[in-house]
């Protein structure tokens, strides 16, 4: 029941992360791109912290395994370390 949200969650969670990689500020001087990507990473933390919380829920960690944990973990630890790299 929890799969095609929880899958949405993941997607999003990958885009936001994507984005905030894959994108870079154009210098220094660029205090809108900084915002930008920390606040990507930012949202990508809290969809990683929320896809974490629905896959513990004990009915959802039987119907779909335990390794549904792993991609929030792996995107909320890129996400962070992004966010922490980026001065």
């Amino acid at each position: 029941m929890l799969g095609l949200p929880l899958g949405l969650i993941h997607l999003l969670n990958a885009l936001l992360v994507l984005a905030a990689v894959a994108a870079g500020p154009q210098g220094p001087w660029d205090d809108r791109g900084y915002t930008r990507i920390s606040t990507a990473c930012f949202l990508s933390l809290c969809l990683s912290v929320i896809g974490g919380l629905i896959t513990l829920v004990p009915s959802v960690r039987r119907a779909m395994g335990a390794w549904w944990l792993a991609p929030p973990l792996v995107l909320g630890a890129v996400a962070y370390v992004r966010m922490a790299t980026l001065a």
